[in-house]
């Protein structure tokens, strides 16, 4: 029974800190401070530490050679790297979810479409909860689209991927509001540009009918664009004072 409590608490403590992970509210590069965490959270040493090592080996945590523990950074490097990744693994499961699926996968992906049409807001103010809901459903329509692909190791990949690539579109569309509140937008036009671009409803539903219309070298173009726009508004944010360039450079 206690070691059934004790992993009943590490998984809670992997869920939350992953949560907020996920969120940047553990900010990228941040130090991971096991006394703060553990008051702040509420979690005991050993659920933490587990807890810890579990995100680490996810990619989400770094651990640090006698300084303890960090939320692993954001950069370019890493996002054009996971960029690639997410083209070789997402586009094959769009093609084959585009060849198996049936009406009921054609009514996902027209759901989910839908439910992230609803999302209006102006990136400049945005809140953090319209942030997260954008996020839920931009993420559900992505999973709709290849739901009827049937290469579980391909779609366990692409899941992993999702999440990591969803820190760093968080943490650039989080950092333009940020910047839009403090009246600093100005000399950032161009990050702010294309993140309008990136989080548009019309790339969007161009992909969705490619889908429907199972359009295979238009769904596989429009995919390969849509995957590469937030290196797009990373590498515009480069040329401002924009957040996430200060914290890509934090090593």
């Amino acid at each position: 029974m206690e070691e059934k409590d004790q992993a009943t608490k590490t998984e809670s403590a992997y869920r939350l800190l992953r949560r907020d992970i996920l969120a940047t509210r553990l900010r990228p590069g941040a130090p991971m401070k096991l006394g703060t965490l553990r008051d702040s959270y509420e979690i005991g040493w050993t659920p933490l530490r587990e807890a810890l090592s579990r995100l680490e080996a996810e990619g989400l945590v770094t651990a640090i050679s006698n300084r303890g523990f960090a939320v692993a950074p954001v950069s370019r490097e890493a996002l054009e790297d996971l960029t690639r990744a997410r083209l070789v693994v997402e586009v094959p499961l769009l093609l084959e979810s585009m060849a198996n699926g049936d009406a009921a996968w054609e009514s996902r992906v027209v759901t989910a479409h839908y439910r992230l049409s609803r999302c209006r807001f102006a990136v400049e103010t945005a809140t953090e909860a319209q942030i997260d809901e954008w996020d839920d459903r931009h993420a559900a329509f992505h999973a709709a689209l290849v739901s009827a692909a049937r290469s579980k190791w391909l779609l366990r990949f692409q899941a992993t991927l999702s999440d990591q690539l969803r820190r760093h579109h968080r943490f650039l569309s989080l950092g333009s509001a940020d910047r839009a509140s403090e009246g600093r937008a100005e000399g950032n036009e161009a990050a702010l540009a294309a993140l309008h671009d990136a989080m548009s409803i019309e790339h969007h539903t161009a992909l969705m009918e490619a889908a429907l219309d199972r359009d295979a070298a238009r769904a596989e173009a429009l995919m390969t664009e849509h995957v590469g726009l937030t290196v797009t508004v990373f590498a515009k944010s480069e040329d401002g004072d924009h957040p996430a360039t200060a914290m890509a450079r934090v090593e």
